[in-house]
């Protein structure tokens, strides 16, 4: 079997974030069974020659060019991808698309529905009701179509499959299948030591709230004098304004910005981390939270997140509306009891409901179902 994952954009700085993880993930577990896998994307960033694999896993990836200017991500494309859609397609039993409103992943999905390949798609929550102008034009023209005839459609929550009923605006095709987020199984932490370390691992942008995490750090200062707080992620416009408050708010010294991490060094960071915060508002299933868990490394993020039911029911990390409660989150999570028995709960979690090998079978399954039909 060949499995074709479409994915919009990889750089050195994982300027997409979650969704390239998940098809790195997605695509290393199902090698592991046998299927051929490639992902497909737009490259940019890079010294030289584009690399051929994206995080160790086959990959065609085509220079990345901007056609449509202020509409970050979603005005990029490649004409040389446009021209061999249907080729990459054809090559392909199944073909997987992590979806967004943009010029890559959809041209590739109208391909693979013309090509008559069974298509996979999966929208990480990147396609949700816009009233933004591009949106609607390119929900006329092309999502609607995808979201209807795609053989499955993949969820991680039911926040998410309602908005992409919001998006269709007709009938449940009856497509609909949930499938959570996976992550490698890995070695639960042993208690950092020395001073507390908290961490914010994500993008430096609005909707993630750097600058909450920030604001958290006087309060949980007052009990931990000599706790450090890390900051870790590409810059999408809001490093400036979160290190602005850091230094007026007094507390400069003790926060430093990392940048951001190769794959490879995100383990390693949380290994080193007793906290792990994500401030961030309507987050639908955040890698940086998964792979937290699978090290043991308990979280504080906010109530939008998807994961924070699971947290809290756990007892694997807490929940939070507002820096002062952040703060609290993290100085209960830094009590020694607190922080051991988070952990192992962190780490349980990851094993029993995030598995990456669980997800993997049920997606080897699916397959199996529309190649055989």
């Amino acid at each position: 079997m060949r499995a074709l994952h479409a994915v919009t954009l990889h750089t050195p700085t994982q300027a997409f974030g979650g969704p390239v993880r998940v098809a790195v993930n997605l695509t290393g577990g199902l090698a592991a069974r046998g299927v051929d896998t490639r992902i497909v994307a737009l490259g940019s960033g890079f010294d030289g020659p584009l690399p051929a694999d994206v995080d160790g896993r086959p990959a065609r990836l085509y220079p990345a060019r901007r056609v449509v200017p202020g509409a970050g991500f979603s005005g990029l494309t490649s004409p040389a991808l446009l021209l061999g859609a249907r080729r990459l397609v054809k090559a392909a039993d199944v073909v997987h698309v992590h979806l967004a409103r943009d010029l890559v992943t959809l041209p590739i999905a109208l391909a693979a529905l013309s090509a008559r390949r069974p298509l996979v798609v999966q929208t990480h929550g990147m396609v949700d009701p816009s009233d933004k102008a591009l949106a609607k034009v390119l929900d006329a023209l092309a999502v609607r179509r995808v979201l209807r005839r795609a053989d499955a459609v993949l969820h991680l929550t039911a926040y998410e499959r309602k908005g992409l009923d919001a998006v269709l605006g007709t009938a449940d095709p009856g497509n609909g299948v949930r499938l959570v987020n996976g992550v490698p199984a890995q070695e639960r932490r042993p208690r950092p030591e020395g001073p507390p370390r908290v961490l914010y691992l994500a993008r430096m942008q609005a909707r993630k709230r750097p600058a909450d995490f920030v604001a958290a750090v006087p309060e949980v200062l007052r009990r931990h004098p000599d706790a450090r707080f890390v900051m870790a992620g590409a810059d999408e416009g809001e490093l400036g304004a979160a290190l602005k408050l850091a230094e007026a708010l007094g507390v400069s010294d003790c926060v430093e910005y990392l940048g951001s991490l190769a794959p490879g060094a995100v383990l390693g960071e949380l290994r080193r981390t007793h906290v792990h915060v994500l401030p961030s508002v309507d987050e639908p299933f955040p890698m940086s939270v998964l792979e937290a868990l699978s090290v043991g490394v308990p979280s504080v993020v906010t109530p939008t997140n998807g994961l924070a039911d699971d947290l809290a029911r756990s007892g694997a990390g807490r929940v939070a509306r507002t820096p002062e409660a952040l703060a609290t989150g993290i100085i209960a999570l830094l009590e020694p009891a607190a922080q051991d028995a988070a952990s192992a709960a962190a780490w349980q979690l990851s094993r029993t409901s995030f598995s990456l090998e669980a997800v993997t079978d049920r997606l080897h399954a699916l397959y199996d179902s529309f190649c055989q039909a």
